[in-house]
């Protein structure tokens, strides 16, 4: 079944709890977290203080997307926050071998990230160890950007690496998702959806979750 994974960074931090509520009530699957620290991305969003104040006010499962430098000094301290997925890029973890094995030791998901620029090919080392891979169609960094079009053709590609290898593997997509062009991205290969802005600043959240799950159904 595809995942609805709505992101925090779009929430109103005034009233965390009730948004995080608010999402759960409208049918998100999963609560994404973007964890960044100025220096990887240009931006700096929170840690796992959050991520452990959030894992006490719902039940689904947390998706934590570190977007840092050093991810290796973190990974015990988000997992103990309560994250049942952790993701890491591919493009500044030098042992990533060695780093998602550590995730999946834990006993959660463990995902390798991609940005727009790098291509699937670079996954050829590394997917058969992953759960998920994560597919970012915006640059990260901010929340709100227009989704990346040619990442549906990185989606497809890496859809037909899993397939053709058997990989138990599934494909996350962050970065501009909406309603307009969650079923493309779905019928590409996506099964979880980052959905931030579209989710949070939509006047009614129940049905535009309702609308992604109906399109992506």
């Amino acid at each position: 079944m595809k995942k609805i994974c709505p992101s925090i960074l779009s929430a109103d931090f005034a009233k965390l709890e009730e948004e995080v509520k608010d999402a759960e009530k409208a049918g998100a699957d999963i609560i994404h977290c973007d964890i960044m620290d100025g220096h990887f991305v240009p931006n700096i969003s929170f840690g796992s203080k959050i991520v452990s104040d959030v894992n006490k006010i719902t039940s689904l499962p947390l998706d934590v997307h570190l977007m840092i430098e050093n991810s290796e000094y973190f990974i015990d301290e988000f997992y103990k926050a309560g994250a049942d997925y952790i993701s890491v890029h591919y493009e500044n973890n030098f042992h990533l071998n060695r780093l998602i094995n550590r995730i999946k030791s834990l006993g959660i998901k463990a995902g390798v990230v991609l940005n727009p620029a790098t291509p699937v090919s670079m996954l050829t080392d590394i997917i058969q160890y992953a759960d998920f891979i994560l597919i970012m169609s915006v640059n990260p960094g901010f929340g709100g950007q227009k989704f990346i079009s040619n990442s549906l053709n990185k989606i497809r590609e890496l859809k037909k690496l899993i397939t053709s290898n058997n990989y138990d593997c599934l494909i996350e997509v962050d970065g501009g998702v909406d309603t307009e062009n969650i079923k493309e991205i779905s019928d590409a290969g996506a099964d979880m959806f980052v959905c931030g802005s579209s989710v949070f600043n939509s006047a009614d959240r129940s049905e535009t979750i309702r609308k992604m799950k109906e399109s992506v159904s």
